[in-house]
């Protein structure tokens, strides 16, 4: 798969991403709750971090962030999938979870497939 290929599955997954940031964000239950909320922010940053790259439409700098970043994005769906239930057992909050976990790990797959990029 070609960097901006790359990039552009990547940002995809990021629709969703931030769907879920935007469900945590005005969720009543989940404005209350601070570890929610360090969820969300730390979903906006990830987007933030791409965010100049894609706009400028620079593969190679995209995805050196999107890999930086990663490890966060993992952790925040992993922490979203512990605490979430605490919070609510709604559905709305189960489905946001598996949402992130499968645009985290789509994201992962998406970067172990990428070539190296050659000016």
């Amino acid at each position: 798969m070609s960097p901006d290929e790359a990039m552009r599955r990547i940002e995809t997954q990021l629709a969703h991403v931030w769907m879920v940031r935007a469900f945590l964000k005005h969720n009543d239950d989940a404005q209350d709750d601070e570890q929610l909320q360090e969820i969300q922010r730390t979903l906006y940053d990830y987007q933030l971090a791409v965010g100049a790259a894609w706009k400028s439409a620079d593969a190679p700098a995209y995805l050196k962030q999107a890999r930086k970043k990663l490890a966060k994005l993992q952790a925040a769906s992993d922490d979203f999938a512990r605490v979430g239930p605490e919070v609510s057992t709604h559905t709305n909050f189960r489905m946001a979870a598996a949402s992130l976990a499968a645009a985290a790990a789509e994201i992962r797959c998406t970067l172990d497939q990428v070539q190296p990029f050659q000016p």
